[in-house]
């Protein structure tokens, strides 16, 4: 029985190591590389060279626009929410059932009457206060993985850093509309629809400001207390 216990803490302690250490960014927001097309040929004596997808374009700016071009997202997401609920409640009823009358008289057991009275009372106050604030700041560059027929674009990426032990992981994806895009190449993430943003830690970090398993069962909702 000794063994058997000391083997189950062996493996829970290996495995514990082994997702503390490094890991592979989440697979699903890989980036788009433009597909290969054969180059037209320049016209002789020609300075201009068409066909979108390189060269100088004396016309357009240097602009994300084909899918694999690259695009950086400006982050400046700023979220704040406030609640306060407050409940009080109370009920009281109260029913008499008078004494059964004999030949026209109380019904009586040792000169006390057979009459009873039924009250009941109850009470519930509540009030609750939350207040959440968030932020996010920095530069995510992606990659354009499709263009829609509209013209928008769709846009994905993501960014793994690793500074010594601890990990952290940004994913972003949406569409953009080209002409929201700046003349550096940027784009306030604001301007971004359907935008799914992911902010992740992992690590020795994370892991201090993470509550434990047997804490969180007893702020759940299933501890009866």
């Amino acid at each position: 029985m000794i063994a058997r216990i000391a083997t189950v803490t062996l493996a829970l302690l290996l495995t514990a190591c082994a997702a503390s250490g490094p890991s592979l960014p989440p697979a699903g927001f890989e980036p788009s590389y433009p597909t290969s097309a054969q180059a037209p040929t320049p016209a002789p004596g020609a300075i201009y060279r068409g066909g979108g997808t390189g060269g100088l374009s004396l016309f357009a700016d240097q602009k994300a626009r084909n899918v694999g071009d690259i695009l950086t997202i400006q982050l400046v997401e700023r979220t704040q929410a406030s609640a306060t609920s407050s409940t009080n409640t109370s009920k009281g009823s109260n029913v008499a059932v008078p004494a059964p009358r004999l030949f026209g008289a109380p019904a009586t057991i040792g000169g006390r009457t057979l009459d009873s009275e039924l009250g009941a009372e109850s009470e519930f106050e509540g009030s609750g206060n939350s207040t959440q604030s968030n932020r996010l700041d920095g530069n995510v560059t992606v990659t354009v993985a499709e263009r829609l027929p509209n013209g928008y674009l769709v846009v994905r990426g993501q960014k793994w850093i690793r500074i010594n032990q601890a990990n952290e992981h940004i994913q972003i994806q949406g569409i953009v509309r080209p002409a929201d895009i700046g003349p550096d190449n940027t784009i306030s993430s604001s301007r971004v629809a359907d935008a799914q943003i992911a902010y992740r830690g992992r690590g020795s970090l994370a892991q201090a400001n993470a509550q434990g398993w047997l804490t969180r069962f007893f702020q759940s909702a299933a501890f009866p207390m």
